[in-house]
């Protein structure tokens, strides 16, 4: 078993910033702060006479500052996927005992998900959301229907990169656009056959590698650049959807919504700390070092987006190797869906069989396990937990109109679901970095120093710097803590 030599982490001048600046430039602050103006610009824009149908200038403004961001994150995703997996599949040369630790990995994925989708089930049964839905709600086809043959033919890459082109009449008679997409699932299968023959070339193939690393390196840093207007987007994206559904039309899915939320806050909350405690792991320290991916994850609906942060988060702050994490959490982002792929179809499902009057039975109350469990890859496509519902419902053989019903709340649900989706996909290469023991508990437990998503420079600094950075260390000089450093622990080369 070979082992790494610990780099000193880089010494960082005191922060010698006023209490006020600091809670200004706080990222935290920043999200908070533009949740509310959010709401309170949207609620605005409805008083000013905006709804829906009849927008105004103003909250067409809104919708303009929320798209643009969520078309800037869109635009990152493809070399994004394919980068990370490429290289997280590469980085397991770096790794003793890694088909084990790929093994755990998707062990505890399963485990993490059965007891989310039993909640959910527990949680439907309980509070009888479709029973206690309100009158108005009228069923409509879904946008996006997922069924298992689906699900298998768009495993079959269309072309390298996954891409599609749709062309749908324009607003004028004898017009047409065409617009072009992605299908996630397709990138992600494309970029792990090339990360497994990468492997599998040997030698040859260390120069593609090293290249592809390095695209992962200018892509992420594109990505900082992105997170840090976060809270611009989320401004627009909750003031948009205020004006949008507006509180009147939501509430007769509030019983709905609130099984939802409460199934997610037991996940996060409970079940979580949990296996944290159980693995002999400080729940403070598990919070205080993922809170900043969960938020993001919040208020961009995205756990591809959140990616490089929940990797981020996931090294420096819960000391998981980096040749682990670099596979696991992108492994994570992409079937790991406690929130999409659990609970939410869980509760959904039971909500639209109580809503049309149908009463089911125990095996299809395991249909909606073995579905949320092995199925959770069908959340990657852009539909995201609608396909994973239309999937559900197809299986058990409940009508798809229903998922038209919630399609209203879906977007406010849909912070819920991705923050603890990214919570969950920082908890299990935790949870298995302790069992294998491989976690770095000394950089889990240190305070939580400094801005975890801020730019660094190149992880590998020079001889002259790794001196500097060690005296400094040493002499007590204003090192973080929990900084930096890219310890690696036993086990790891």
């Amino acid at each position: 078993m070979s082992t790494a030599t610990p780099t000193a982490p880089r010494a960082k001048a005191p922060d010698t910033r006023s209490p006020a600046r600091r809670l200004l430039t706080s990222f935290g602050f920043q999200i908070i702060a533009a949740l509310v103006l959010g709401i309170a610009a949207g609620l605005l824009a409805r008083q000013l006479g905006a709804s829906e149908k009849s927008p105004t200038a103003f909250s067409d403004t809104l919708d303009r500052i929320g798209g643009s961001y969520v078309t800037i994150l869109r635009a990152a995703v493809v070399p994004l996927i394919f980068a990370a997996i490429v290289a997280s599949i590469s980085n397991l040369r770096r790794v003793q005992n890694a088909a084990r630790l790929a093994g755990q990995t998707l062990l505890w994925f399963a485990i993490t998900a059965f007891i989310a989708v039993t909640i959910g089930i527990v949680l439907g049964i309980v509070i009888q959301p479709g029973a206690r839905a309100g009158s108005g709600l009228e069923p409509s086809e879904p946008y996006a229907v997922g069924t298992w043959w689906n699900f298998l033919l768009g495993l079959i890459p269309q072309n390298f990169l996954g891409l599609t082109v749709s062309t749908s009449p324009g607003t004028a008679e004898g017009t047409f656009t065409s617009s072009v997409g992605f299908n996630i699932l397709q990138v992600i299968v494309v970029a792990t056959v090339v990360g497994i023959a990468a492997l599998k070339a040997g030698k040859k193939a260390e120069p593609f590698l090293a290249f592809t690393e390095s695209l992962l390196k200018v892509i992420q840093r594109v990505l900082w650049w992105i997170i840090r207007i976060a809270p611009i987007g989320t401004f627009g994206l909750i003031g948009a959807a205020v004006v949008k559904y507006g509180w009147g039309k939501l509430s007769s899915l509030a019983w709905f919504a609130g099984a939802v939320y409460i199934g997610l806050a037991l996940v996060l909350f409970v079940v979580y700390p949990i296996l944290v405690r159980a693995h002999g792991l400080s729940v403070r320290q598990y919070f205080s070092g993922v809170w900043p991916a969960v938020q993001l994850g919040f208020v961009s609906r995205s756990s591809i987006g959140t990616l490089p942060l929940t990797e981020r988060v996931t090294e420096r702050n819960l000391g998981v190797p980096r040749a682990y994490a670099s596979f696991a959490v992108p492994f994570g982002a992409t079937t790991k869906m406690d929130g999409c792929a659990a609970i939410y179809p869980a509760i959904a499902a039971i909500f639209v069989a109580q809503f049309f009057g149908i009463e089911l039975n125990f095996v299809q109350y395991l249909l909606i396990v073995v579905v949320s469990v092995v199925g959770s890859a069908a959340t990657a496509g852009t539909t995201g937990a609608t396909v994973m519902l239309t999937l559900t419902l197809s299986t058990l053989g409940l009508p798809l109109e229903g998922v038209g019903l919630l399609l209203a709340i879906d977007p406010i649900l849909d912070m819920g679901r991705t923050a603890v989706n990214v919570a969950g996909q920082a908890l299990v290469p935790a949870i298995v970095a302790k069992r294998e023991g491989i976690l770095d508990e000394e950089l889990y437990n240190a305070p939580r120093n400094g801005l975890p998503f801020a730019e660094d420079l190149d992880e590998s600094p020079s001889a002259g710097d790794e001196a500097a950075a060690a005296a400094a260390a040493e002499a007590g000089a204003g090192a973080e803590a929990g900084g930096t450093g890219d310890r690696e622990p036993a086990g790891v080369r």
